[in-house]
């Protein structure tokens, strides 16, 4: 995964109703940790890491690059919203396109924080790349990241079999100006 591409970053914070997404601050170093730790967040993703690794390698500022977002409520850190473009990509629809990712921390799960989050980030990614595809892969048996991304509008391109799980590509069609 790389860089989205020439775009100023990072933006403002994006408000939306409940939540604040804005670039990570030193003060997010904690809630990354726990979320890259939290075997929940990671029973679909290859299991979590190590926190006594994590501790050690984690920079004082976290996940500091263009694409992705803290997601804020309240003034704390309960999730992240990831775009970053994929020039080599497992599926060969994907190669080249913005990619979605997202984790939120157990307690933030059953809110519909997600998909009020990914929803104002990819407003963004069509105001500063109009015309552009997003994709987004995931396990197939991780029914809610299924909802959430048919709420989001990214239909199936393909099913596929990696990392010794049934895994889904959607792709959310581009936006234009007269959409």
């Amino acid at each position: 995964m790389t860089e989205l591409g020439p775009v100023a970053w990072p933006p403002a914070p994006i408000r939306t109703e409940r939540l604040v997404l804005r670039e990570p601050e030193a003060r997010d170093r904690a809630a990354f940790i726990e979320l890259l730790a939290s075997p929940e967040v990671h029973t679909y993703l290859g299991g979590p890491r190590a926190r006594d690794e994590l501790e050690r390698a984690m920079p004082g500022v976290p996940e500091r690059w263009p694409g992705s977002f803290v997601v804020d409520l309240d003034g704390s850190m309960i999730g992240q919203i990831l775009l970053r473009r994929a020039p080599e990509h497992h599926r060969p629809a994907a190669v080249g396109k913005v990619d979605l990712g997202y984790l939120f921390l157990p307690r933030a799960w059953g809110f519909g924080y997600a998909a009020e989050a990914c929803a104002a980030a990819l407003d963004w990614f069509d105001g500063a790349f109009p015309g552009e595809p997003v994709v987004l892969a995931t396990q197939t048996a991780n029914t809610g990241s299924m909802r959430l991304a048919a709420k989001l509008g990214f239909t199936e391109v393909e099913r596929f079999h990696a990392w010794g799980a049934e895994q889904w590509l959607g792709m959310r069609p581009p936006v234009t100006a007269s959409d």
